[in-house]
C-alpha cells in the first residue's frame, strides 16, 4: 500500500512511542498530585511544556495542552472572542477547517456579527480584503496558516500585521502547517495558534494551544484550574511528551519533499490533459498535491485508486461521507460539479519519488481504464 493521506493522519513514530512509554507505565502519577510520584509527572508535563515552546518561541505559560487541533481551533475562537470587552465581531477566511467556521457560527447564534473573507481562485486571502472587513468593534480574525484540503499557505504574518493596526487578537489554524511550516510566533505575529500531534507522528488526542500571555481568554472547560486555568482537567502527560518529542522530529528540512511533490504534480498534469491543479502553485506546502478532474466522480476515482494500492482522499477526512461539495473549492470559484472530483494526496518524508511514480501510474491508468483494464474513455 502506497499511504498518501498524511494529511487526515499519520503513523505514530517509534521514537515518539519510546519517549511516552515510561508514563503510560512506571511513571503513572498524577501531575497535580504533591507527593513523589505526581512530582515526576509534573516534571515531564513541564518539560513537554518548556520543548513545545521553544519549537513555536514562545514561553512554557504561553502552551496550553489539548485533545487535538479541533478543541485548539474551538478554544481560541470561542475563548478570545467571548472574553473582548470592545465589541461582537468576529472575521475569517472562508476556507477554514469547519472547527473554526463551526466555531464562528456558534457566536454568530448568540449575537456576533460573522464576517467571511473572500479567497482567490488559488485559495488565498487578499490583505487588502482584510483591511475592508475589519471594524473597530472587531473582536478576532481567524486565517489558517496552510489549507488541509488544496495546500495554499496564507499570507499571516501580513494579514496578522493588519489585525495588530487594529489592536485585534489573531488566531491561525496551524494543524496543517505543524511540521512544515516555520511556526515562530513572534515571526507570524499572531496571539494565537493551534497544532495537532496526529498529524505529525503523535497520537490521536493530543493538541496544543499557544496563546500569547496577556490576551483575554474566556476557558471552554472549567474545574480544577489546571494548565493556569485555561483547560481544566488531569493532564495527559505521556500525550504531551510525545507532542514534544514528535515536534522535535518533525523540525526538519523539506527542499527535497518539494521537489518530489514539484516531479508528481508535472506528471499527473502531464499525463491527465483533464487534471487541473487545486491550490496556489508554488505557496502550498511541501507534501500536498490536490487536483480536480472533470467528468469524474472523485469518490469513485479513491476506490480505484485504492484496489490499485493507493490510498489517498478526496478532501478533509472531517467531511468524508458528506454529498456536499467542498467549501474550500467552491470558495475558490470552482463549479459544485468539478468540487466533487477532487483527490488530494498527502506526504511525508518517508515517501519516496518511487512511491509517488507508482501513484501517478496509478491515477492514469485509473482514469483510462477500470480496474479490469476496459477503456472509460478514448485516449
Amino acid at each position: 500500500m502506497i499511504y498518501l493521506d498524511e494529511a487526515a493522519t499519520t503513523p505514530v513514530k517509534r521514537e515518539v512511542m519510546e519517549a511516552m512509554w515510561p508514563y503510560l507505565g512506571p511513571q503513572f502519577g498524577n501531575p497535580s498530585s504533591h507527593h513523589e510520584v505526581g512530582e515526576a509527572a509534573a516534571q515531564a508535563l513541564d518539560q513537554a511544556r518548556s520543548d513545545v515552546a521553544d519549537l513555536l518561541s514562545a514561553r512554557p505559560s504561553e502552551i496550553t495542552f489539548t485533545s487535538g487541533g479541533t478543541e485548539s481551533d474551538n478554544a481560541a475562537v470561542k475563548g478570545i472572542a467571548l472574553a473582548q470587552p470592545r465589541g461582537r465581531h468576529v472575521v475569517m477566511s472562508a476556507v477554514e477547517h469547519p472547527a473554526v467556521l463551526e466555531s464562528a457560527a456558534w457566536l454568530g447564534r448568540i449575537g456576533y456579527d460573522v464576517d467571511e473573507l473572500p479567497v482567490d481562485h488559488e485559495g488565498r486571502v487578499r490583505p487588502e480584503t482584510l483591511r475592508e472587513v475589519i471594524r473597530d468593534d472587531t473582536t478576532l480574525v481567524s486565517v489558517q496558516l496552510a489549507n488541509n484540503e488544496v495546500g495554499t499557505i496564507q499570507p499571516v504574518a501580513e494579514l496578522a500585521a493588519i489585525a495588530a493596526e487594529h489592536g485585534v487578537p489573531f488566531h491561525t489554524d496551524a494543524v496543517q502547517a505543524a511540521g512544515w511550516l516555520d511556526l515562530n510566533v513572534d515571526a507570524l505575529g499572531v496571539q494565537a495558534l493551534g497544532i495537532s500531534g496526529h498529524k505529525i507522528g503523535a497520537p490521536k488526542g493530543i493538541g496544543v494551544l499557544y496563546l500569547k500571555r496577556r490576551t483575554p481568554f474566556e476557558p471552554l472547560i472549567h474545574g480544577g484550574g489546571q494548565q493556569d486555568n485555561r483547560r481544566s482537567g488531569t493532564e495527559p502527560v505521556a500525550l504531551a511528551v510525545g507532542m514534544a518529542a514528535a515536534l522535535r522530529l518533525a523540525a526538519a528540512d523539506s527542499a527535497d519533499v518539494v521537489a518530489r511533490r514539484d516531479a508528481f504534480i508535472a506528471r499527473v498534469l502531464s499525463e491527465i490533459p483533464d487534471a487541473e491543479l487545486t491550490g496556489h502553485r508554488t505557496e502550498r506546502l511541501p507534501g500536498s498535491a490536490s487536483f480536480v478532474f472533470p467528468g469524474r466522480s472523485g469518490e469513485s476515482i479513491l476506490l480505484d485508486l485504492e484496489r490499485r494500492g493507493v490510498v489517498c482522499s478526496s478532501g478533509s477526512a472531517c467531511a468524508a461521507g458528506s454529498d456536499e461539495p467542498s467549501h474550500v473549492l467552491t470558495a475558490m470559484g470552482y463549479d459544485r460539479e468539478v468540487a466533487q472530483t477532487a483527490v488530494r494526496f498527502t506526504f511525508g518524508r518517508a515517501t519516496t519519488s518511487e512511491h509517488l511514480d507508482a501513484a501517478a501510474a496509478a491515477l492514469a491508468e485509473t482514469l483510462v481504464t477500470d480496474v479490469n483494464g476496459v477503456p472509460l474513455r478514448s485516449t
